[in-house]
């Protein structure tokens, strides 16, 4: 068992350095910052999952996480990304980072698992990066050694994923915009342009994705929007992509999910 461990970690390393050799004549990095409030029944105002879903101290079986549709899972199997790193906890409130290589483009994207009770804090953190605050950094391997991928306020496009905690709190205050930067931002979560609007405008970061009502935030629709986003799509393109998406594991219909899912102002 572990020679089988060894050797699939030693082919992903080998691809990966292969995928960043590539990547070099690409376009310039982009990174993708991804904030997931993992799912808790004890919590947070949600309409209770299973006990082992809806458990916000365990990624691993996590709805938003570790699931079938979870987003370390989802990224982990799509044939588009290839798993770089996974395991570091950079802070208390955070339970594992992943980080994801896709394999046609200079794109990166950083997801973090918050722990379910520290909702407010992944919220506070998607804000404060949508803003452009508190830029940071995260080293992973390279073919010409470590590579530096800038995250948080220094990310091309940040997301948040999971319930919406707003409607269960207040912020004393939003973060504001800090510089002239675009950044797009991605709120997957029940009706997210209503009650993130005002922070998301404050931040001064672009809507790119976010809804209209009730919805699964589950990581195929962000997947999707992603792949327009690297494919250069303009706004109602993505929004189209993510609602087929969103249909496709649904099954609610191509138009009741391009009214849930909308994009800009």
């Amino acid at each position: 068992m572990r020679s089988r461990i060894r050797s699939a970690v030693l082919v992903s390393v080998v691809l990966y350095l292969t995928l960043s050799a590539a990547s070099a004549q690409d376009s310039a990095l982009r990174t993708v910052h991804v904030f997931v409030a993992l799912a808790d029944n004890q919590s947070q105002g949600i309409i209770p999952v299973a006990a082992k879903l809806g458990n916000g101290e365990d990624p691993e079986r996590n709805l938003y996480w570790g699931s079938a549709y979870g987003v370390k899972t989802f990224f982990a199997r799509s044939t588009d990304w290839v798993r770089i790193t996974c395991g570091e906890k950079p802070k208390a409130e955070i339970l594992e980072r992943c980080v994801f290589k896709h394999r046609a483009a200079n794109v990166y994207l950083v997801a973090d698992a918050y722990r379910g009770r520290e909702i407010r804090q992944a919220i506070l953190d998607f804000l404060s990066s949508a803003a452009g605050d508190d830029p940071e950094t995260v080293s992973v391997p390279a073919a010409s050694g470590a590579l530096k991928l800038p995250t948080r306020g220094g990310a091309n496009l940040v997301a948040y994923i999971g319930h919406d905690g707003l409607m269960d709190f207040q912020l004393p205050q939003f973060p504001r915009k800090k510089n002239e930067v675009h950044r797009d931002a991605v709120v997957l979560a029940c009706a997210s342009k209503q009650y993130f609007a005002e922070p998301v405008r404050a931040s001064g970061a672009y809507p790119l994705l976010w809804t209209t009502g009730l919805m699964a935030p589950e990581a195929y629709t962000l997947k999707s929007a992603l792949d327009g986003w690297i494919a250069g799509e303009n706004h109602e393109q993505i929004r189209d992509r993510a609602a087929g998406a969103y249909d496709k594991y649904q099954k609610c219909g191509f138009r009741a999910a391009h009214r849930l899912l909308t994009s800009g102002w």
